[in-house]
């Protein structure tokens, strides 16, 4: 398999996560019965972004451990996972064996989805491809990937919250970079990966242009007992609870 030398760096960045966290996390997350969304576990129940799941073929973009697709199989899904990161999906699959939940697992560029086109209902991505795989290839392959009528629905950070990121440290009350800014972007002092945040009119464009009506988009509010992230503490939950760190994004294939 070919990849770009982008996709080269953050698979060898989530190699190195899983070693350090994703595979300790992942038994927690695959026993979750209820779906949530983003850093701080803001409930599907609440937000009903996804809709009724069942009898629906899924393909998750960026799959991770998969925790995700499996939660969706729970809700009587038939889901399909891809990810480029081989430790991941080992990960995934020990955690199939040990819950009994199957599904297939591919281990492609979700930019590049070796499947057929129109064979999905859905399509999802929890900071999956969302922020790790150039939207201008990713979000055409979902395209092609969804049914007429098929929806699409990412998680991502939020525009503000990236403008209010420092190179290093955490998320503050100033805007540190500017609007025109957003797109590709690399983080010094960080992992080495590679990450792209979109305006929301670039976000826009690009989902019409592809041929996806967009139905909806949930600005995410840290829940009040919210406390900060063990992990994933860039964005902590006071700011969280002031302004939306995260947003989920829903569109449907015209």
């Amino acid at each position: 398999m070919s990849i770009s030398e982008d996709l080269r760096r953050n698979r060898a960045a989530w190699t190195k996560a899983n070693e350090r966290y994703t595979d300790a996390q992942a038994a927690e997350a695959w026993a979750q019965d209820e779906i949530e969304w983003g850093t701080y576990g803001v409930p599907e129940a609440e937000l009903d972004a996804l809709g009724d799941v069942s009898g629906k073929d899924v393909v998750e973009l960026g799959c991770g451990t998969a925790y995700f697709s499996g939660w969706l199989a729970k809700r009587g899904a038939r889901p399909v996972g891809v990810d480029i990161t081989p430790a991941q999906l080992e990960t995934a699959r020990r955690m199939q064996a040990e819950t009994g939940i199957e599904f297939p697992l591919i281990e492609a560029d979700a930019a590049e989805v070796p499947l057929p086109e129109e064979s999905f209902d859905l399509g999802v991505s929890e900071y999956g491809a969302s922020i790790w795989v150039d939207p201008e290839k990713w979000i055409p392959e979902a395209h092609r990937l969804l049914r007429p009528g098929g929806e699409l629905v990412f998680l991502c950070n939020s525009p503000l919250s990236v403008m209010c990121m420092p190179d290093e440290g955490k998320v503050g009350q100033r805007l540190l970079r500017s609007h025109f800014e957003l797109g590709r972007m690399e983080w010094p002092g960080k992992d080495e990966g590679v990450e792209y945040h979109l305006a929301h009119g670039d976000m826009l464009r690009l989902l019409r242009d592809t041929g996806l009506e967009m139905l909806g988009l949930w600005e995410l509010r840290a829940p009040g007992t919210a406390t900060d992230h063990e992990f994933y503490d860039f964005v902590r939950a006071d700011w969280a609870r002031r302004w939306p760190a995260e947003e989920i994004w829903k569109a449907r294939k015209r």
